[in-house]
């Protein structure tokens, strides 16, 4: 059988916290929540969830991500969407883009960097 991805793995200070602004950004649930891990993910069954795992106070964030998430919508939702993550707790940062880019980058509130593309159709034509 060949592998498939079953969690991305997300390091946090604030396990709850960070779990509950990515299930609410993605509009997931918390499927699971354990002392030192919490897992979202669209329901039981999917495919693929998010994990939240803790990391000593010490262990601080320093650099840009090397992995990061992106995120897509409709065309005509995507500014409404990126207003809902700021409000979520999210913040716009520049991690060197022109301002020609088809993306916005933003972070949560743990500084982890994830951009809102333009929509998938688009990538195409």
């Amino acid at each position: 059988m060949p592998l498939s991805l079953h969690h991305i793995v997300v390091d946090t200070h604030d396990l709850p916290g960070l779990a509950r602004f990515w299930a609410a950004a993605l509009r997931w649930r918390v499927l699971s929540e354990r002392e030192r891990e919490v897992v979202i993910g669209p329901d039981e069954s999917a495919p693929v969830g998010m994990c939240f795992m803790p990391v000593p106070a010490t262990e601080r964030k320093t650099v840009k991500n090397r992995l990061h998430l992106d995120l897509t919508t409709v065309a005509e939702d995507r500014e409404a969407e990126i207003d809902r993550l700021i409000t979520l707790g999210a913040r716009r940062v520049d991690v060197g883009q022109t301002g020609e880019e088809s993306w916005t980058v933003l972070a949560d509130p743990e500084g982890n960097e994830f951009c809102v593309v333009r929509p998938k159709r688009t990538l195409i034509e």
